[in-house]
């Protein structure tokens, strides 16, 4: 008799919700007051979701209504205040619900990238921890640990890939800050939390933790950027482009994808969803003012 495999329901319309980042540059300001890379929306495309983007200036009911609806959620990259921002403020909101939901079965995942991670290990630690940890401008090989070899985030990864990572320049840094190994180490929270899954040399000589992800909950974080690898061309920039480097992008794309997809949440019609994607809106090109090709705004 054939065997009977008893899977969890798969949700195959995931919709990934990216907050809205802080306009910092003054050269921006124009355009808008909040914005969201297009380099961000191809790299979840590409993992098959759609993209939700979702702005800062909603009430908290309007958040928790969002929340039901969408079936993860990343934070990316930029610059804004951790604690005090409008990008934080609404971060923690979700934080907040994403915990509860998981806490009682109801699967949701968040992923944060560079300033994204950094402000996971705030909203974890109830602190900013952040010190000078610049890699800016550089590519690097990942240190993997222990709990990075037999993570969730890498266990699918063909070996050719996992020893590329440990050696090639695959995972480009643009950061100034970061939470150092023993910071991580020490502070009872983030390493009850997270697993370290790896670690990098500063310029300034400090170990940092590049790559998390929650020990109980489906959370995520790397201090480097995997959608540059393919969506992002500035010569002056050290953006990886290699065969590995590009493998590493559609793979964690379709890994945080596929963990949506296991959250079950969705609109109330069709309607309503497609008045709410990204397909709506028009990027610019901002290639000649800024290391992003294309840039959304809101």
């Amino acid at each position: 008799m054939p065997t009977t495999v008893n899977e969890e329901p798969v949700n195959d319309r995931p919709i990934i919700g990216v907050l809205t980042q802080i306009v910092s540059d003054e050269i921006l300001k124009p355009f808008g007051r909040t914005f969201i890379p297009s380099s961000y929306v191809k790299y979840l495309e590409s993992g098959g979701s759609r993209v939700m983007p979702i702005r800062l200036n909603l009430t908290t009911a309007e958040y928790e209504d969002i929340f039901k609806k969408i079936n993860g959620l990343i934070f990316i990259g930029g610059a804004a205040d951790l604690e005090t921002s409008d990008f934080a403020k609404v971060a923690k909101i979700f934080y907040g619900l994403a915990l509860k939901a998981n806490d009682e079965g109801d699967f949701f995942p968040i992923w944060g990238t560079c300033m994204g991670m950094q402000l996971l290990t705030v909203l974890v630690a109830g602190e900013n921890l952040l010190e000078s940890t610049t890699a800016e401008n550089v590519a690097m090989p990942l240190n993997l640990t222990t709990e990075g070899h037999s993570s969730r985030m890498f266990k699918d990864f063909p070996d050719e890939l996992m020893k590329a990572l440990t050696q090639e320049p695959l995972t480009g840094n643009f950061h100034r800050y970061g939470i150092t190994v023993k910071t991580f180490q020490e502070n009872e929270k983030l390493h009850s939390f997270f697993s370290m899954l790896s670690t990098n040399v500063a310029e300034n000589g400090a170990h940092f933790v590049s790559t998390i992800e929650g020990k109980s909950y489906p959370f995520y974080g790397v201090q480097w950027h995997p959608e540059v690898n393919r969506f992002q061309w500035d010569r002056k920039l050290n953006f990886p482009h290699s065969r590995h480097a590009v493998q590493l992008s559609s793979l964690l794309a379709e890994f945080f994808v596929n963990e949506g997809r296991r959250s079950l949440h969705q609109f109330d019609n069709p309607e309503e969803e497609a008045s709410s994607l990204i397909y709506s809106y028009t990027p610019i090109y901002a290639g000649n003012i800024t290391g992003y090709q294309q840039l959304y705004f809101f």
